[in-house]
C-alpha cells in the first residue's frame, strides 16, 4: 500500500475521478500528485491513443486511421478505447480521467460502464492561463519544459539539460491561446452542466502555483472520501 494511505482509505473502495479544466490550468500536474498520493492511475486519452497505436492493436489501427487523416476520433471509438483501458488491473482501485469525457455521449457512456464519483473542475483566470502558456518554452532537442518567469533556464534560450535551443510552441502564442480557451468553453460547458446536475461537480480554484493548488486538491479529496 502506498505511502499516506490507510486500510480505511479510498484504495479499498475505489476513487474514480474526472479532471476538467482549460488548457494551462495544470490538470496534468495535479493528476500526477493525486495518482502518487492515492495509488490510482492518471489516464489521458491522448496517451491511450498513442499506446494503442504503438502496440498495433485492432483498436490502435482504427484510431490511427482517423489521426492520420487529421480527423477527430468518433465517440463510439473513443468510448471503446477508454472502456478497454479501465478494464485493466491498475484501474481496479480507481482512476483519474484527463481529457475524457469531451461530449455528453461520452459522459453518458462512462456513467454506464464505470461511473465517476466526482468531476473536479479546475478554474484559473484567463490572464493567469495566458501568462502560464505564453511563457512556456520547450527544448527543441530533448523536449524539456521551462517557463520564462516560473522556471527559467540558467542561460536564456538554452536548455540546462542538453544545451538545445528553447522554442515557443505555435499553440502557446496569445492569439492561439485565446482561441483554445474559446473552444474549451464551447466544448466543456455542457459537460460541466452534466456533472453539476448530478451533484458530482467539485470546483477547485487554481490561480496559484502548483505548490499551493496541489495540497488544496489533496485536502478536497480527503474530505470527499472521509480520509484522515
Amino acid at each position: 500500500m502506498r505511502k499516506g494511505l490507510k486500510a480505511s482509505s479510498a484504495s479499498l473502495r475505489g476513487m474514480k475521478l474526472v479532471f476538467i479544466g482549460p488548457p494551462g490550468v495544470g490538470k496534468g500536474t495535479y493528476a500526477k500528485a493525486v495518482s502518487e498520493t492515492f495509488g490510482i492511475p492518471h489516464i489521458s486519452t491522448g496517451d491511450i491513443f498513442r499506446e494503442e497505436v504503438k502496440k498495433g492493436t485492432e483498436l490502435g489501427k482504427r484510431v490511427k486511421e482517423y489521426l492520420d487523416r487529421g480527423l477527430l476520433v468518433p465517440d463510439d471509438l473513443v468510448i471503446e478505447v477508454v472502456r478497454h483501458r479501465l478494464l485493466q488491473e491498475d484501474c481496479r482501485r480507481g482512476y483519474i480521467l484527463d481529457g475524457f469525457p469531451r461530449t455528453i455521449v461520452q459522459a453518458e457512456a462512462l456513467e454506464r460502464f464505470s461511473p465517476p464519483d466526482w468531476a473536479l473542475l479546475f478554474h484559473a483566470e484567463d490572464s493567469v492561463i495566458l501568462e502560464r502558456l505564453s511563457g512556456r518554452r520547450i527544448c527543441a532537442r530533448c523536449g524539456a519544459i521551462y517557463h520564462v518567469k516560473y522556471m527559467p533556464p540558467k542561460i536564456p534560450g538554452i536548455c540546462d539539460k542538453c544545451g538545445g535551443p528553447l522554442v515557443q510552441r505555435r499553440d502557446d502564442t496569445p492569439e492561439v491561446i485565446s482561441e483554445r480557451l474559446k473552444v474549451y468553453r464551447e466544448q466543456f460547458t455542457p459537460i460541466i452542466a452534466y456533472y453539476e446536475g448530478r451533484g458530482k461537480l467539485v470546483r477547485i480554484e487554481a490561480n496559484e502555483q502548483a505548490d499551493v493548488v496541489v495540497p488544496r486538491v489533496i485536502a478536497a479529496l480527503k474530505k470527499l472520501y472521509n480520509l484522515s
